[in-house]
């Protein structure tokens, strides 16, 4: 007889799925023998659950495909959480194996006993809990499907003892996505042509949803002389080979991108969640498209929304729009632009003498020699906002991150699975000190499993990002010291090769040596703690906080911290 869990390998296999995930357990003995006895799908071993996830994750947002992730019962599982929060919000599709305890034994308080199908509720759009064989593998196909068709995570509590059963029926279905083409009506199209054709000033805002409709997008903007500001996600679908392009908006965008939407007298919203408010125009006509019609005017009042895909909505609304004759709004912004954009590279020079680097600096060495065909990974904090200002895309590079859920330390458990996806291109972990440190153990993932991950430590020796929001709220800088090893050191101790840069004139050659590597390997930099990350407009609020931060900090015995400020940002400042 065939087993429950040599099933669910048996249909994983006929899914085109050759890799899981995870680390093993007692509960999860019947579910990893049977992909021993298999020998076709690769069990990718990581020394934290969470890692697997946010492995799983990145590996299913590279490809589009479904990804798979195991965990042993109670803590196991449980370490998948935040990885699986990962994926969900980012709309990526995992299929995630939580083994419990045995059935006769929940609800007893047993050994390393939780309750999964609760836990794991609101970061998946499925969770079922497997009670007895009967249900398999009905639920298993039904589980693939809720993940591949909702884009999310879709998660399958088994018990150790239901894997080992046998299985009533053996059969493996294969679970094919649909691709439905969605176009709003034609009366919501000529609704939406009438506001367009009636604006003086429109700007495009490009999320996440433009992906593949990068070409129908453009045009739009040039039929319309619309600027197009991309949010964080909608960078590497529509910042290339696009010369309405005037960059981004919101905390770590910049002030062309902020410009443009402000001086809009109508915002057009596509594929984008922008969730910031205060960074829309506020008297501006709305129009917003996305495929979910959930998401219509959840972040900023609409005048109209419209529920289609962006590539088709913009092919069946671009017939319908007058082309602008007057394009001051469009030429203005991209004018605008270009001095942003001038400013910014200004910025990523070498620091002088023996100064800490400039994080700037490191980010545009980094673009300069990586592959054109890289895939970046940016921990959350100043690693991304370095990322988002001097990564260059061009359509085939990809860069991804925990943009939505926000979690430190993703960088390099998002390069073990984007590696493991793609193992002939070049991948880059943008990797803060305080995320390096929080997982550093996944270091030896890379070795353990051969994959050549290129590590950037972005080293500032805090909590950085953390260190700017407090400044900007008016508090001194508390608890967010970090005393760090030297980087390099240890990744050398791990198998691992390793370069340490402190002066700016080392860095060229060793950024080069280091994405040039056969293999694993970490540039550890000591870069400039007191970079400020200007965000693209500083409110009244933020100056109150800077002026209270200056104060509170002279006032504790601390005033040669605004001296070091000063001097790192002279160049920002004036």
């Amino acid at each position: 007889m065939v087993t429950v869990a040599e099933n669910m390998v048996r249909t994983l296999r006929a899914n085109g799925i050759d890799r899981v995930y995870g680390i093993p357990g007692d509960s999860l003995n019947g579910f990893t023998d049977a992909l021993r006895k298999d020998g076709t799908i690769r069990w990718l071993h990581v020394r934290h659950e969470e890692s697997a996830a946010f492995a799983a994750a990145a590996d299913a947002g590279l490809t589009g495909d479904l990804a798979v992730v195991a965990g042993s019962c109670g803590p196991g599982n449980l370490h998948l959480i935040n990885g699986l929060f990962d994926a969900n919000r980012s709309r990526v599709p995992v299929l995630a194996i939580a083994a419990h305890i045995p059935t006769s034994e929940i609800g007893t308080g047993y050994f390393q006993e939780t309750h999964p199908q609760e836990l794991f509720r609101e970061c998946s759009v499925y969770v079922e809990y497997v009670a007895d064989p009967v249900q398999m593998p009905r639920i298993l196909e039904i589980a693939m499907r809720e993940a591949v068709e909702k884009r999310g995570v879709a998660v399958i509590v088994i018990p150790g003892e239901v894997a080992l059963a046998d299985v009533p029926v053996d059969r493996a279905t294969v679970i094919t996505r649909a691709h439905p083409v969605v176009v709003p009506n034609p009366g919501e199209l000529e609704k939406a042509a009438e506001l367009l054709n009636a604006a003086r000033n429109v700007t495009i805002l490009a999320g996440a949803g433009v992906e593949g409709a990068h070409d129908e997008v453009v045009a739009l903007a040039d039929r319309l002389g619309a600027p197009i500001v991309h949010a964080l996600r909608g960078k590497e679908f529509i910042e290339y080979d696009n010369p309405f392009d005037v960059g981004m908006t919101g905390l770590l965008g910049f002030a062309s991108g902020f410009r443009a939407m402000e001086s809009a007298d109508t915002l057009l919203v596509l594929g984008s969640d922008f969730p910031y408010p205060q960074f829309y125009p506020e008297d501006a006509t709305t129009i917003q498209v996305d495929i979910r019609g959930s998401q219509l005017g959840k972040r900023h009042p609409l005048d109209l929304g419209l529920v289609g895909d962006v590539k088709a909505t913009a092919e069946a609304l671009l017939p319908r729009i007058a082309e602008k004759s007057d394009r001051s709004h469009l030429d203005d912004a991209v004018a605008h632009y270009r001095k942003t954009r001038a400013k910014l590279d200004e910025l990523a020079v070498p620091a002088k003498g023996k100064n800490p680097i400039h994080p700037q600096y490191l980010a545009r060495l980094i673009d300069e020699a990586a592959s054109d065909d890289a895939i970046f990974t940016a921990d959350v904090g100043s690693p991304t906002v370095w990322a988002a200002r001097y990564l260059t895309m061009n359509g085939r590079r990809r860069l991804i991150g925990s943009f939505t859920h926000g979690s430190m330390a993703n960088a390099l458990m998002h390069g073990i699975g984007a590696q493991t996806a793609a193992p002939d291109r070049q991948v880059v972990a943008l990797a803060g000190d305080g995320g390096l440190a929080m997982m550093l153990g996944e270091l030896i993932t890379l070795t353990q499993n051969r994959l050549p991950v290129k590590t950037i430590v972005v080293n500032n020796s805090s909590l950085n990002f953390v260190e700017l929001e407090m400044k900007a709220a008016g508090f001194v800088t508390y608890a967010t010291d970090l005393e760090n090893p030297n980087f390099a050191a240890v990744a050398e101790a791990l198998g691992i090769f390793a370069r340490r840069v402190e002066r700016s004139e080392d860095l060229p050659d060793a950024v080069r040596e280091v994405l040039a590597h056969d293999g694993p390997a970490l540039l550890d930099v000591v870069t400039e703690r007191q970079e400020l990350s200007m965000p693209p407009a500083i409110t009244a609020e933020q100056v109150k906080g800077f002026a209270l931060y200056a104060i509170r900090t002279v006032m504790s015995g601390r005033g040669d911290e605004l001296l070091d400020l000063a001097r790192a940002n002279w160049r920002q400042l004036f």
